[in-house]
């Protein structure tokens, strides 16, 4: 489910460049991937700055839980000419395809 923006499954995802989780702090903590960069939703727009250095002139790939935040953050970065895609699927698809994860808190990493 593409969710109207540009998206890659979970396994497509390159091992480089910027994969920006929009996730909540609770749900980053319980598992994210360990090159993310955390973001969450609401900093996004105040955020942009950082996030566009960081992408540099490569593409961000966005995750989430689902896949529905990171399409909304995916459309709000490409209107800002950001080369974004979202993770469909996000970090359910991503741990689905075996791809690797921590945790925060200590315990196996999962997604909330």
């Amino acid at each position: 489910m593409s969710f109207g923006v540009p998206a890659v499954g979970a396994g497509e995802v390159p091992d480089e460049g910027l994969l920006l989780d929009v996730r909540e702090p609770v749900e980053w903590a319980a598992g994210h991937v360990e090159r993310a960069v955390h973001v969450p939703l609401g900093q996004v727009v105040e955020r942009l700055p950082e996030i566009t250095e960081l992408a540099g002139a490569g593409p961000v790939h966005v995750i989430c839980k689902a896949g529905g935040r990171s399409a909304q953050v995916t459309a709000f970065l490409r209107q800002q000419g950001v080369e974004a895609f979202n993770v469909d699927g996000g970090m359910h698809a991503w741990q689905s395809a075996g791809r690797p994860m921590v945790s925060d808190e200590g315990d196996a990493p999962t997604v909330r």
